[in-house]
């Protein structure tokens, strides 16, 4: 059962579709038209909501030191302006989260609100502030005592244990403090040039897979299990080449903006995912709001996404998927195929059966043993 939104509400500040839309009234099929609000005068009902919207403008973390709704509320106008092509995913926006004292209290405050959606079985898109709020999003689960996967998407890998700015150290936390409940972690897009060499090798000790931009790119596929085996996906627009996305200043090279709506949409695809949040955007980089119309594209593809997600098929229900038995290095191993999707799923001595991409099936029939299949037998 959901929490009565009035619990929720302390933490929370209304937002004004009027002013996101200059007064106008939104069409019918808009997504400003069909979102539930949480407004002055309205609450949204939630208990009816698939997803929920969170806007969380904390940046006290990052470069600019700043907390404010500007990012989640331009990104909102993009949003709202877009068809929903989805009616029977309902969604509700429930503001944004109000800023406390100190980042403390903007992290307890994000990690209790997310922790009593996550608890009602619904799944949270945060439009975020600095990336540090991955944190925060973690911490939803911790306090649950629930064991997940995390996939972070970030052109840096944020371990800089010396940095002044929680933006740029705040994985550390996240990946050794104890009690952990972190079961994998994965990481995509980084950029090597940006990222030392020592900190790629303690990641793979610790069996923790990096997937290299380039590689990703090559084959958008691959990523497509990663986000099916999460819980929680946080990504930082700095993966996005400036000419996509202007308020990234990091890089000139990156995911196009297509590319990155693929991901998005994968994400959505994953029933086991039930936190996305999208950070690193700041308004005053932007130039003609072009990266807030860039995320927005994103989450209409998470919506989009789910649509399929919705029409996947259980695997308890074997005539829903093709079955195809394989022998490699002297291993037996059975794949499945969905026939509503075309996803893969290949089984694991332990019987489990795990996401995997066409590649491994087509590396594993040629007798060579799916790199993918490794790692998870590693951690097994």
């Amino acid at each position: 059962m959901m929490a009565d939104f009035s619990h929720l509400q302390d933490f929370l500040q209304p937002v004004s579709k009027a002013f996101l839309n200059d007064d106008q009234e939104y069409d019918a099929f808009q997504t400003g038209g069909t979102i539930d609000v949480f407004e002055e005068e309205h609450q949204p009902d939630l208990e009816a909501a698939d997803i929920i919207l969170l806007g969380v403008g904390e940046e006290r973390g990052g470069t600019s030191g700043r907390t404010s709704t500007n990012g989640p509320d331009t990104i909102r106008r993009e949003l709202y302006k877009l068809y929903n092509w989805h009616r029977d995913i309902k969604v509700a926006d429930i503001g944004n989260l109000r800023s406390g004292a100190q980042l403390a209290d903007a992290y307890a405050a994000m990690k209790t609100v997310i922790s009593e959606l996550l608890s009602a079985n619904k799944t949270v898109l945060i439009l975020g502030g600095s990336h540090d709020l991955t944190y925060a999003q973690y911490k939803a689960y911790a306090s649950q005592q629930l064991i997940i996967e995390a996939t972070v998407a970030d052109a840096l890998i944020d371990l800089q244990e010396d940095s002044k700015l929680r933006s740029e150290r705040f994985l550390m936390d996240m990946l050794t403090e104890q009690p952990n409940y972190l079961r994998h972690y994965n990481h995509l897009g980084f950029q090597s040039y940006f990222v030392h060499p020592r900190m790629l090798e303690t990641l793979d000790k610790l069996r923790f897979d990096c997937y290299r931009l380039g590689r990703i790119r090559e084959n958008m596929e691959e990523a497509e299990p990663v986000l099916r085996h999460s819980d929680l996906f946080s990504l930082d627009i700095n993966i996005i080449r400036h000419t996509d996305a202007p308020a990234n200043h990091l890089s000139p090279n990156g995911f196009s903006g297509e590319e990155a709506c693929s991901l998005a949409r994968y994400a959505g695809m994953s029933s086991r995912l039930s936190s996305f949040g999208i950070y690193g955007y700041e308004v005053s980089r932007d130039k003609g709001q072009l990266t807030a119309k860039q995320i927005a594209q994103m989450l209409w593809y998470f919506m989009d996404g789910r649509a399929v997600r919705n029409r996947e098929a259980h695997l308890e229900d074997r005539d829903a998927f093709w079955e195809f038995h394989i022998a490699f290095s002297d291993i037996e191993t059975v794949f499945l195929k969905s026939k509503k999707t075309g996803r893969w799923w290949m089984q694991l001595p332990d019987h489990e059966f795990v996401p995997c991409a066409y590649n491994d099936y087509l590396l594993a029939s040629n007798n060579e043993m799916p790199e993918r299949w490794l790692r998870h037998q590693e951690r097994l």
